[in-house]
């Protein structure tokens, strides 16, 4: 059965404008993502879906297969990713392609690798998960009991009581999506109109590679760890 990867990248972009091509490093953002997609030596397929030619021609220059221009309908700042997905899956079929699963990867994660593409397709398989979600680590003084907010002219715990805990040690280990940098969802539950099935398992990755650009601050940010060697 095939993997496919799908790379979303519409021309449209308020925060950054052009943002899937903009420079990052030495390199676009689109760029990056083409590169751990071809190099993990997992994908099938690596499919850039999008509505803009320009990047439709950026996207076949790094080696990315273009097979349609994505429907305006799918196009606009409110278009759901499910759609974008379910429209790639039915694509695929209607050349005769049995899918495995798809891979959601999407050009403002930078810092998401080969190898990172490489361990959660193995992870996904191994856990015979529905959905692969990957994640970052919440920094301990954001977890809910560490929380405060004022009352009355000064602050109190968020969920009341005492203070609580607060050493990081005994704080709960909290994680949140990270973009997601790499999103792996069976067929079959596309088909059921949903991108989380039973089980959904956890993909961990560090803080900087889990780096999302969806400001410009974001972007100053990745380009100076990139070109100053730091990551």
């Amino acid at each position: 059965m095939t993997l496919a990867a799908v790379i979303p990248a519409r021309g449209g972009s308020k925060g950054i404008p052009r943002k899937n091509l903009a420079l990052c490093g030495d390199r676009s953002l689109l760029a990056w993502t083409a590169q751990a997609a071809l190099e993990s030596q997992v994908i099938d397929v690596a499919m850039l879906s999008t509505d803009d030619d320009e990047i439709a021609d950026a996207g076949r220059a790094l080696g990315l297969d273009v097979p349609f221009r994505r429907p305006a309908e799918l196009a606009g700042d409110a278009a759901p990713m499910l759609g974008v997905m379910q429209h790639c899956l039915a694509h695929l079929r209607r050349d005769g392609t049995d899918v495995e699963a798809l891979v959601l990867l999407q050009p403002t994660s930078p810092f998401r690798r080969a190898h990172h593409v490489r361990e959660a397709v193995q992870r996904f398989r191994a856990g015979q998960a529905a959905t692969l979600v990957s994640l970052v680590r919440v920094p301990h003084r954001f977890v809910p009991e560490g929380q405060m907010r004022e009352q009355g002219g000064e602050v109190v715990p968020y969920f009341g009581g005492d203070i609580g805990k607060t050493r990081r040690q005994d704080k709960e280990v909290l994680f949140g999506r990270n973009g997601p940098a790499i999103l792996i969802v069976r067929a079959s539950v596309l088909d059921s109109g949903s991108l989380y099935g039973h089980p959904t398992i956890g993909f961990e990755m560090d803080e900087i590679s889990s780096i999302d650009i969806d400001a410009p601050e974001d972007l100053r940010l990745a380009d100076h760890l990139l070109r100053t060697g730091y990551a």
